[in-house]
């Protein structure tokens, strides 16, 4: 748990200063730590659990960034958060800090599954899956997304709520 903090802490400084007034940084860190309370929803038992997903997902996207210039694990790590703040369980959190590997990096779905276990793997898998296809057209695309999300949802209903904090990340 010292890890995901300090490396916000870390993030939040170096990115805060360059960007804010010396009180807006303050601030700053002050929300993230207040949003950090990801691992006291959880039983002591999972929190190594919880860490060891976190730091491999930021091993798995070191040197990518943002478009917005940010390190990349900010998104997974604040998907993680929305769905924290949710009381979602453990594995929906390790697949929010997981989400983005198997689209962006070299970790395989096995690689997943044998860390972290053939749930947390299918999860992402789902939300892998749900942005694959190419469409000829805005209809088409549309309707075959409500059909993926329907398909989802019936399988396993944390693919979709992930897939949404996903997507709220992203449009914020």
């Amino acid at each position: 748990q010292f890890s995901i903090i300090f490396l916000l802490f870390e993030w939040t400084t170096k990115n805060c200063i360059k960007r804010m007034s010396w009180i807006q940084s303050l601030y700053k860190i002050h929300d993230l730590f207040g949003n950090i309370k990801i691992l006291e929803n959880y039983p002591k038992s999972s929190h190594k659990l919880l860490n060891d997903a976190y730091k491999f997902a930021a091993n798995g996207h070191k040197n990518q960034k943002r478009k917005s210039g940010e390190d990349y694990i900010t998104h997974p790590l604040q998907v993680a958060l929305y769905l924290a703040e949710l009381n979602l369980d453990k594995e929906t959190i390790i697949a929010a800090f997981l989400h983005d590997l198997i689209e962006d990096t070299d970790v395989t779905y096995s690689d997943i599954k044998k860390d972290f276990g053939k749930e947390v793997a299918d999860i992402v898998d789902g939300v892998t899956k749900l942005d694959k296809i190419n469409y000829n057209s805005k209809e088409e695309a549309k309707a075959d997304a409500i059909r993926k999300m329907v398909i989802a949802m019936s399988k396993d209903i944390r693919v979709l709520i992930l897939k949404l904090a996903d997507r709220l990340h992203n449009i914020e």
